[in-house]
């Protein structure tokens, strides 16, 4: 797809891509404490509001098949600024809406936009040398943490003050802002000759081993992210009893979790090996297992016992992804928009079954999330054993 040179990282494009980070976690996160009032508003079930969380997820996925490949043939910039001006109209079409038909209509149509997200993997893969490309997932990677753990705290003080709309306001004028910054900073780089189609494009990463592997790795570290997101209210307000506002306040704890990871991948980035950087994530989630495994056999559940694990476990998470979303992109960088499309798919797939079945058993919890890290631990290390015993093969399929 890269006809251009990768070019040194300005500001602009890096605040593009970390605003590009945050409208990721707006849509889902920021909009949990507002379900509530959505569903008074509306007159539905609390679970009828909830499916709007679903049908956005499942939106997102579906979008951003169509829109990797179609990245790598008409360019980046175009679908994503189509993207962002999709997803406001979703998003102010929700605010408006006079019925609950109507606002999940308009949701949808904000997935579908948001699914333009996905481009930011993309970019950096078209944009960064090999080293820059690293140090950048890194930083997003922390990022995404740092604005997931205090996506509780600003839904609820948007709420207060805005009511469930405001996290749509807010949604509205970052994805503005990100629109001017896409016609600054990116330009048309489309490839040339043009290449196959989508599905020809996911035939060639599927049937490539090592493209897989490293994607299985990255959503592997993402999985126990993401299942301990998924149980936190169980475990902390309705097992501990804390507070909506007690609930927010761990959460920025577990961001400072997010930003030591950070400190720490950027610490070994280009010092040790890609292998050797995975190797290293997987065996700190193992070791986070392992403690919280100890840990409750001998105490009581505690605040203490989750977050010091979930340090462990962040550490090891901000390691990992980065290296293996890396080590997968460069193995096709001329179809990156379709790399990056299936790599997320893979992520939130096994993250969401992840999750799903840890919740589950929510009569063992938390002991079935430390067991959960070390089953994550130990299948990514026999994944990573079986890379070592493929043969070595072009960095890239031909188109």
């Amino acid at each position: 797809m890269n006809s251009t040179p990768p070019s040194p990282p300005g500001r602009r494009l890096l605040a593009l891509l970390a605003l590009m980070t945050l409208l990721g976690v707006f849509p889902v996160d920021v909009v949990l404490p507002s379900l509530q009032a959505v569903s008074q508003a509306f007159s539905v079930s609390l679970v009828s509001a909830s499916y709007s969380v679903s049908l956005f997820a499942i939106g997102v996925a579906i979008s951003q098949c169509a829109i990797g490949p179609l990245s790598d043939r008409m360019g980046r910039k175009r679908l994503l600024q189509a993207g962002l001006y999709l997803s406001i109209i979703g998003a102010v079409g929700c605010t408006l809406s006079g019925d609950y038909i109507s606002f999940t209509v308009f949701r949808i149509l904000q997935a579908v936009g948001c699914g333009c997200f996905v481009l930011s993997q993309a970019i950096i893969q078209d944009r960064y040398s090999d080293h820059r490309r690293n140090t950048l997932r890194i930083i997003l990677t922390t990022a995404s943490g740092l604005f997931i753990s205090i996506a509780p705290l600003a839904g609820s003080v948007l709420q207060n003050f805005f009511g469930w709309q405001g996290s749509f306001y807010v949604f509205s004028g970052f994805a503005f802002l990100a629109i001017v910054l896409c016609a600054k900073e990116l330009t048309e780089n489309r490839s040339k000759p043009p290449l196959p189609g989508a599905m020809k494009s996911y035939s060639i990463l599927i049937r490539d081993p090592r493209f897989m592997a490293y994607s299985i790795l990255s959503a592997f570290a993402f999985a126990c992210h993401f299942s301990f997101i998924v149980v936190s209210p169980l475990l902390l307000m309705n097992r501990l009893g804390l507070s909506e506002y007690g609930f927010s306040m761990v959460f920025l704890g577990y961001g400072c979790a997010y930003l030591a990871g950070g400190i720490i991948a950027s610490a070994i980035n280009g010092r040790i090996p890609t292998r050797t950087q995975i190797r290293v994530g997987l065996g700190l989630i193992g070791l986070a297992g392992g403690v919280l495994v100890v840990w409750l056999t001998w105490t009581v559940l505690s605040i203490t016992a989750l977050l010091v694990p979930m340090i462990v476990c962040t550490a090891g998470t901000t390691i990992v992804r980065p290296a293996a979303t890396c080590a997968a992109l460069e193995r096709h960088p001329e179809r990156a928009g379709a790399a990056a499309a299936l790599g997320n798919t893979l992520l939130f797939a096994i993250g969401g079954a992840a999750s799903g079945l840890i919740a589950m058993m929510e009569a063992s919890l938390p002991m079935s999330l430390g067991l959960g890290f070390i089953g994550v631990s130990l299948c990514g290390a026999v994944v990573l054993e079986r890379l070592s015993s493929v043969a070595a093969e072009p960095t890239a399929t031909p188109p």
